[in-house]
């Protein structure tokens, strides 16, 4: 009972007295009053109606969805906690689907100071209503722009927005937040494109460089073309970057070119008509026409040097894909046999806890667990082939503990599979170093790409005959592409200082025998007329002035030998004379200096580009040359579909956007993972000439 401002608790016919000050607003009905004030009625009675069930029943009754809650039952109050969660956390039925503006200010959880070690509340000191809880300011439109870039980043549709759980969870979230439209959230993914393409012009207006493209098919279900256009550079601190610039729809793909007008549109989007140094494509673009037609693109943009290998036409990741799924191809029915027996094993509690025992039974040593591969990445069959391979024992004899197991490969089958691991694992590796979220720089593929040639060239002329006829197919398409790419490759590693010519020519000795001199000549001169279009590219642009109407020209008398002198001593065409041989010996000293410093010893993690940066001003023309060459791309795959069999595709619903919304959400996924890292680092003090577009 109450008795005054303190409340008497009576237990065993004994009272006690708590000084426990009571609220007297939680009871609406009350009579009492302050001595100086009645205090202000709880806020959710606007809410709730006060219903006298008897003497010791008092209950709260929602004015909306007309529920009852526990109020007061003897002398136990309920309180008012549970009746805001009602109406503030959207459980009311009738509150949850109201569009009016009436509702509460988002809940407050009570702190667990305040709770007992039951969960249930301490009787506490009342405090007034303004200091109760914190203020919490609600920012709708971050909201919606979370939301925005939640649906870029995951490719979640866009009427996601008008599904109705989900905009009932997001109101008992916060009952505040409106959803935008499907066309207001359209809206919104431009202008984060354009937001964020802008980042990326301040970013290209500081590099120094040139721009490498990567080009790569995508197809939809409606059988459209689309071409999607990676930049590639090296940024102001000297770190190598990847940037989607532009994904485009090819009405024509047939035509020869119509590659051509995507590639200009995208550099002219960008602001980087003259930038362009090459250009790799997929192994798709089987039309020469259109090859050529790049090529010849290319030619304009940049000179037709390095015998045109700045135009790379297999992607190395799908070229890698592509041999695999030869490899595996070729022994399809010994194959599907070890996939029957995985699938056997681990589709069965009891038949995977039989397998274990037999295997500890034979004490197989290894610590390969088995898996059921996914046909669609070809790594996942490998890695399937390599544990079943290690437990081919527990296999062979698993057919006399389970008369149930039929299709148990032969040992000559196994060791067929254990050789087709060997081919893959050659190609898993070279594939693994674009798994890395940090893109490798061009040297680095040489050492993968000239490992796989050579042991390509030597298995096929194995004496093994199974060997040689799995391997001899693949030797011959991978050629295809090493003659494709390898000058490219090779002046890449020459630009490392680890190696520089050295592994070029042990490398070429191995693959070329007595004729590798010949193709190590070819490498020096393609580095010597790359290196030459450079210097003549730093040369300053000559001035020419028209002495007769320029007051500042004098024009001297002729003396009587004849000769004429000019500008004090008389020698203007021996001092440019002079300046070529000097510009001459510079040009050849800097490149040849180079060769001439000792290798840096073979670290493993060497930052090429960071050497680069260090030696500018000692080699301010190569090195501009190295940040181009090292920045090459030879994939075009991102690293999430490095071992992806599937061809990349657009589904009906994207397809439906209109061009500029599809190229919007394509092109903000692959930005907005830069988000975090402030790009504002890798630009230098002066402010982007280039302003991003909006379309009306």
């Amino acid at each position: 009972m109450v008795v005054g401002s303190y409340t008497v608790l009576v237990f065993d016919h004994r009272m006690y007295t708590m000084d426990i000050p009571i609220n007297e607003s939680d009871f609406p009905n009350s009579n009492a009053q302050s001595n100086k004030r009645r205090r202000k009625k709880s806020m959710v009675w606007e809410h709730f109606t006060i219903e006298t069930v008897d003497a010791d029943c008092i209950r709260a009754c929602c004015n909306q969805c007309k529920k009852s809650f526990a109020y007061i039952s003897g002398s136990k109050l309920a309180g008012t906690s549970h009746l805001k969660r009602h109406i503030v956390l959207g459980i009311c039925p009738v509150s949850r689907h109201s569009q009016g503006k009436d509702q509460l200010s988002p809940y407050t959880p009570v702190s667990r100071t305040n709770l007992s070690e039951n969960g249930t509340n301490l009787p506490r000191k009342r405090v007034r209503a303004a200091n109760r809880t914190a203020s919490i300011y609600f920012d709708g439109d971050n909201c919606s722009y979370e939301l925005s870039k939640m649906i870029i980043q995951h490719e979640y549709p866009l009427h996601m927005v008008e599904h109705s759980r989900f905009i009932d969870f997001t109101r008992a979230l916060q009952p505040q937040f409106s959803i935008n439209s499907v066309n207001e959230m359209q809206e919104q993914i431009k202008g984060i494109y354009f937001r964020e393409k802008q980042r990326i012009l301040d970013l290209l207006s500081g590099i120094s460089g040139r721009i490498s493209l990567t080009v790569d098919l995508w197809t939809s279900n409606q059988s459209l073309t689309y071409v999607l256009l990676t930049g590639h550079f090296v940024d102001y601190n000297w770190k190598l970057q990847r940037r989607v610039f532009s994904f485009i729809m090819v009405p024509f793909p047939d035509s020869g070119m119509a590659f051509n007008h995507a590639i200009a549109a995208c550099l002219t989007d960008w602001s980087s008509e003259d930038t362009l140094f090459s250009v790799t494509l997929d192994r798709s673009f089987s039309n020469e026409t259109a090859r050529e037609n790049i090529r010849n693109l290319l030619s304009i943009k940049n000179s037709l040097i390095l015998n045109g290998q700045l135009l790379i036409k297999s992607c190395y990741a799908r070229t890698l894909r592509s041999l695999a799924q030869d490899a595996i191809g070729s022994m399809r029915e010994t194959i599907d046999k070890v996939r029957h027996s995985v699938k056997y094993v681990k589709t069965s509690g009891a038949r995977e806890e039989r397998f274990i025992k037999l295997k500890q039974q034979l004490q197989v040593p290894s610590t390969k667990n088995l898996m059921i591969d996914d046909s669609t990445n070809w790594n996942s069959t490998y890695q399937m082939l390599i544990a079943s391979s290690e437990l081919k024992e527990v296999f062979s004899c698993l057919d006399t503990f389970d008369p149930d197991y039929r299709s148990t490969p032969s040992m000559d089958e196994w060791g067929q599979v254990e050789t087709l691991c060997g081919c893959l694992k050659t190609f898993y590796e070279a594939a693994n170093i674009l798994t890395s979220p940090i893109y490798p720089t061009t040297n680095v593929f040489f050492h993968e790409v000239w490992k796989i040639h050579i042991e390509l060239i030597h298995a096929s002329a194995s004496h093994d005959f199974f060997v040689r006829t799995l391997t001899k197919p693949l030797q011959e398409r991978f050629t295809k592409y090493w003659e494709d790419c390898n000058l490219v490759l090779a002046v890449a590693v020459v630009l490392d200082p680890r190696f520089k010519m050295k592994l070029v020519e042990f490398s070429f000795s191995r693959i070329y025998g007595s004729d590798s001199d010949t193709w190590v000549k070819i490498v020096y001169e393609g580095l010597q007329e790359l290196y030459l279009e450079y210097v003549v590219q730093s040369l300053p642009n000559p001035t020419f002035i028209d002495e007769q109407n320029d007051p500042l020209v004098k024009t001297e008398v002729p003396q009587e030998d004849g000769l004429f002198l000019s500008n004090g001593d008389g020698f203007p065409e021996f001092d440019v004379y002079l300046s070529d041989i000097v510009g001459g010996l510079h040009m050849k000293s800097e490149l040849d200096q180079y060769f001439e410093e000792s290798l840096l010893p073979r670290v493993q993690d060497f930052d090429v580009l960071g050497w680069w940066k260090g030696n500018k001003l000692k080699y301010p023309v190569l090195s501009r040359l190295a940040s181009d060459v090292l920045s090459i791309p030879l994939s075009t795959v991102p690293p999430d579909s490095v071992f992806d069999t599937r061809d990349r595709k657009i589904d009906s619903y994207r397809s439906s956007f209109r061009p500029t919304t599809l190229q919007a959400v394509i092109c903000a996924k692959d930005w907005l993972q830069y988000e975090s890292s402030e790009v504002s680092f890798a630009i230098p003090p002066k402010v982007s000439s280039a302003i991003v577009k909006t379309e009306s």
